[in-house]
């Protein structure tokens, strides 16, 4: 396990013995926010949670959400198209990019810009815990990461004007150029799904991609 980097933000510290930093999942377990475990990580817990949080605040257009687990599955979608040929690790990896949020949420890029580094240290740790639950590296490769983040700016520029209400012009300023996707990827991923559908795609998703 990495070693955690030093925190003297008052808010990573424990107070009380009454105040709570865990978090019980429906698996049963129980996961610590500030010093998280990967043996108290299960893919249940994240599918079913991620299928909940809903993208840009909930302010996109459907009947349902569009959740953070359609959005990495969206992702998943992008990187496939631009890189077939990456191998089933970096693959889980894309798929897992925002799995974090399953506990703490997705938190639009403006306000995680007002809160600064107490909000990235524990996101941080909870992905290290995520990746070693699956057999992963605590960090991403330079590569790996530079793939995540141009697959999630495309995925993020495909959601604001499809979903969010953004100009083409606008969403290019702020994400770059849109990806190349067929039209049936794209109808199909960037149609809100009902949470039970987004949480059993990426179980299925994830399940394809841990099998050895």
């Amino acid at each position: 396990m990495p070693r955690k980097p030093t925190v003297s933000s008052p808010t990573l510290i424990r107070g009380s013995k009454e105040a709570r930093a865990w978090q019980r999942m429906l698996s049963g377990r129980r996961l610590d926010l500030l010093d998280p475990s990967p043996l108290d990580v299960e893919a249940a817990d994240i599918a079913h949670g991620l299928a909940r949080v809903a993208r840009w605040n909930g302010q996109t257009e459907g009947a349902h959400i569009f959740s953070v687990a359609q959005h990495t599955l969206l992702v998943d979608a992008v990187a496939r198209a631009r890189w077939p040929r990456l191998d089933r690790r970096a693959r889980l990896e894309i798929l897992l990019h925002d799995a974090p949020e399953y506990v703490i949420g997705d938190m639009i890029s403006p306000f995680k810009a007002v809160i600064g580094g107490a909000y990235k240290v524990v996101e941080a740790r909870l992905l290290g815990a995520i990746h070693l639950r699956f057999g992963l590296a605590a960090k991403y490769t330079d590569e790996v990461a530079r793939m995540i983040k141009t697959a999630d700016r495309g995925a993020a520029y495909l959601e604001a004007t499809r979903l969010a209400g953004f100009s083409a012009s606008e969403a290019q300023r702020f994400f770059g150029p849109p990806p190349k996707l067929s039209q049936a990827v794209e109808r199909d991923y960037l149609t809100p799904w009902p949470a039970g559908t987004a949480e059993k795609r990426f179980l299925e998703r994830f399940n394809a991609l841990v099998r050895p």
